[in-house]
């Protein structure tokens, strides 16, 4: 199957490309710089030239291929509600050329737009509207286009995604870590995060595309939920900081933006994932892969 990916080249979806390559699979990549193109060419992915403001470019992507696997996300924290919007349009753009065919449109979203008292699961729609949380534009566009005849399906991602070369929310906390001197958690730190490898995350998308048809929501979930105190504290191991807890008032100022996330309890759960796709995560959970040292 020939497959344009978006986000080829990023955390994600480099990970992807290598998956869908090494099953077999012909990968278009979406490249925005000459870089970009040279590390597709060197993983042996075709080049698309063109970038996620440029619809067109994603439109002509999407029509020379057999599928579509949307990673790419603008990871701009200070335009975050924009840049939410961006890929409403995205996946507009890109629905609207397969609208009609049985070609699947697989589009990244995230655990933490849903809120529940308990692990979350596929059958969980998102809670609130882009207007209160911003990342649940991506859904209701799928939504949206699903119900326009597209087999478009989401991929919810939990709030770690990690591996070699991760650039997310733990590296984050390590910075924030070493600025302030202490690996902090909120509160009694029992809130918990879902996790995934990269690499496990890289197959569903996989596997999605070649047996997914049919279900609306998936999730690569590999830890269900870790205390983020546990969190901080292989973060306070690695540093050689000490480890504490902060009050819910003193997060914003400690965490900044990354404040409201760190005191959410975000469980998941992938079990339905698991069944529809006969997938099972085979990589380090989250604590093992920062007790490796490499995040240090």
């Amino acid at each position: 199957m020939r497959v344009f990916v978006t986000g080829a080249t990023g955390f994600v979806g480099s990970a992807v490309v290598k998956e869908l390559i090494g099953a077999g699979h012909e990968v278009l990549g979406l490249a925005r710089s000459a870089a970009s193109a040279e590390a597709l060419m060197a993983a042996g992915a075709a080049v698309h030239h063109g970038s996620l403001e440029d619809l067109e470019s994603l439109r002509q992507g999407a029509a020379a291929s057999e599928a579509v696997i949307h990673t790419a996300f603008i990871h701009d924290f200070s335009k975050y509600e924009e840049n939410c919007e961006t890929d409403r349009h995205v996946i507009e753009a890109i629905g609207a050329v397969l609208e009609g065919s049985r070609r699947p449109f697989i589009i990244t979203s995230g655990t933490a737009v849903v809120s529940a008292e308990r692990a979350i699961t596929e059958d969980d729609l998102a809670t609130a509207t882009a207007s209160a949380i911003p990342r649940v534009a991506s859904e209701e566009a799928a939504a949206a286009i699903a119900a326009r005849g597209v087999n478009a399906s989401v991929l919810r991602l939990p709030p770690s995604v990690h591996g070699d070369g991760d650039h997310g929310f733990v590296p984050a906390l390590i910075n924030i870590a070493r600025e302030k001197g202490i690996s902090a958690y909120i509160g009694d730190g029992n809130n918990r995060w879902p996790a995934v490898h990269r690499l496990d995350a890289a197959r569903v998308y996989r596997l999605i595309i070649e047996k997914g048809e049919g279900q609306p929501v998936f999730h690569a979930i590999g830890d269900e939920g870790v205390p983020v105190k546990d969190i901080a504290t292989a973060i306070g191991k690695g540093l050689g900081l000490p480890v504490g807890s902060i009050s819910p008032a003193e997060a914003a100022a400690h965490f900044g933006w990354l404040g409201i996330f760190a005191g959410l309890d975000l469980r998941g759960s992938a079990a339905k994932t698991k069944t529809w796709l006969g997938w099972k995560p085979e990589h380090v959970g989250l604590i093992e892969d920062l007790e490796k040292g490499r995040y240090f």
